[in-house]
């Protein structure tokens, strides 16, 4: 696979970062904001298949049924986890050492089953995938909501004339309300100074998106290095 499909990086194989006035239009932090968006479904998925495994491995402990469903709950981590290992590689341009194969010192079907049960490489990967769970959520709600919110903000006078020809308020309206005396009151936004604030609320939201989306990810890089990455 040509390496241009993947992002730049520097000399110690990070990724190059574009600068702050730079980063809302630079491939790289749409790639961060693609990885932020994604590991939602990635996360869900992984979820749903390794706490079944796990709660039907552990019920089943007390017989030999119970061995090789543990055995498939690790086999599938750790798949998930090399999965994990190429979105990051791919997406964030990092590349994260695979840890060690599984050793099997036994010959036979539970000879390979008690080395998946001795792997601490497998059930980190099974940790992994229940820790990032609800992180992900997290960066799928942030992430979302700050680009869709910034870049609305940001355009607002391109599109603010539509208020008062399509409707009959006067400009965008923020608040509709009647007070204790029965008088109705209405906040639109209609001057340029109020049109020109959202425009540069927008900017500002803009701006610092790419920075807080990279940090969202810090997080799942850094749990990727401690649970899918080989310590060598």
């Amino acid at each position: 696979m040509s390496t241009a499909e993947y992002p730049a990086t520097t000399s110690g194989g990070r990724p190059d970062r574009p600068g702050f006035w730079r980063a809302p239009f630079a491939r790289q932090s749409f790639r961060e904001l693609g990885y932020a968006l994604t590991g939602l479904p990635v996360a869900l998925f992984g979820f749903c298949l390794v706490l079944p495994l796990f709660f039907t491995g552990v019920g089943l402990a007390v017989t030999v049924i119970g061995l090789p469903v543990l055995g498939l709950l690790l086999v599938v981590a750790r798949g998930l986890g090399a999965a994990e290992r190429g979105r990051i590689r791919t997406m964030l341009g990092e590349e994260l050492p695979a840890p060690p194969p599984v050793v099997v010192t036994r010959e036979g079907f539970w000879g390979r089953i008690t080395a998946r049960l001795a792997d601490p490489a497998g059930w980190k990967a099974v940790l992994h995938q229940v820790a990032v769970f609800p992180w992900a959520i997290l960066s799928f709600v942030l992430s979302l909501v700050l680009f869709l919110l910034g870049w609305s903000l940001a355009l607002f006078p391109l599109y603010q004339w539509v208020f008062p020809r399509y409707t009959d308020w006067n400009g965008y309206r923020v608040a509709d309300w009647t007070g204790s005396d029965g008088a109705h009151h209405v906040y639109e936004l209609t001057s340029f100074w109020q049109i020109a604030g959202v425009c540069l609320l927008g900017l500002v939201i803009l701006f610092l998106t790419p920075q807080l989306v990279r940090g969202l990810n810090a997080v799942n890089r850094f749990a990727a290095r401690a649970l899918l990455s080989s310590n060598d």
